[in-house]
């Protein structure tokens, strides 16, 4: 019988790439946003609201997030899994972070399709 591995960031490749990815991610907007807040007429709450208020910047913006929270997610789960020992406490503490990372991300579309 196969005793499943519990401890230890045995993900390899898959994560090491998802992490590349979203890190790149993050840089691209990055760069956009900054052009974009640099190009508004002034830093009036109405130009920013119009900043925000097309479909692209929308998306772009929610991209942006939900890449900081699945590569957040990789390294603290990863560090939960080399340091944390105990299975129990362990799952707890994934689950927190799990719920936590959902709520931002909800809290993230909400705040910009109420714009």
């Amino acid at each position: 019988m196969v005793k499943p591995v519990i401890v230890g960031a045995h993900y390899g490749f898959r994560d090491w790439l998802a992490q590349r990815v979203t890190a790149v991610v993050m840089a691209l907007y990055t760069v956009i946003f900054a052009i974009s807040a640099l190009m508004l007429p002034d830093a009036s709450f109405e130009s920013w609201r119009g900043l925000f208020s097309a479909s692209f910047m929308k998306f772009a913006t929610f991209l942006f997030f939900m890449s900081l929270f699945y590569h957040a997610w990789i390294g603290v789960r990863d560090i939960f899994m080399d340091y944390i020992k105990p299975t129990g406490v362990r799952l707890v503490l994934h689950s927190v972070v799990v719920l936590l990372l959902v709520g931002y991300a909800g809290w993230v579309g909400q705040i910009l399709w109420r714009l």
